[in-house]
């Protein structure tokens, strides 16, 4: 059984000689246009063509998952900033105007300053009271609201250090340390 695959299937009488004969004409046409897309630089090859749009298609989902995640992150932090800005201008604590005694606390490695009453004062250094931060002002707010808001974002919750165990070999334990110098 010498020949070619068409050669052997005409002999069995699986295939006749017109569909032989569209066959090598297929082929024929087909060889014309790929030497003539290489001739003129062109690459038309269908396979090719799908797949690279086929990986195309699946860079582009890849990206609009990334984005879409992306907004949701950024969607999710709004919205627990406003929770909080709702939470702080609820229960927030008014300051009155005449408040005469400014209150220094550290904010981003800054000294900022409120200005507060003195019962306030002895609720801040109690910790009683904590300061929130909402955009460019400053809240007081009572300690179990700071709790819930440290929960959800604790980069926005200011509180006083509460005093630590004076040592033993202290010399100067005797001596009473102001929280809040007066200059």
């Amino acid at each position: 059984m010498a020949g070619s695959l068409q050669d052997q299937l005409l002999n069995i009488g699986v295939v006749d000689k017109k569909k032989a004969k569209k066959s090598q004409h297929q082929k024929r046409k087909q060889a014309t246009k790929t030497r003539k897309a290489i001739k003129s630089g062109e690459d038309l090859e269908p396979q090719m063509l799908t797949q690279e749009m086929e990986k195309s298609k699946r860079n582009k989902q890849q990206r609009d998952l990334e984005l879409n995640k992306q907004r949701d992150v950024e969607r999710a932090k709004k919205a627990l900033i406003a929770e909080v800005r709702q939470i702080a201008q609820q229960h927030r604590i008014d300051i009155p105007k005449e408040a005469d005694i400014s209150y220094n606390f550290e904010q981003n490695s800054k000294i900022k300053k409120i200005y507060i009453t003195s019962e306030q004062q002895k609720q801040l250094i109690l910790g009683q009271l904590a300061i929130v931060i909402i955009g460019e002002s400053h809240t007081l707010v009572p300690d179990k609201i700071a709790e819930k808001i440290e929960t959800r974002l604790p980069e926005m919750v200011i509180r006083t250090q509460a005093e630590q165990g004076s040592d033993e070999d202290d010399p100067y334990a005797d001596y009473q340390i102001p929280d809040d110098l007066m200059w």
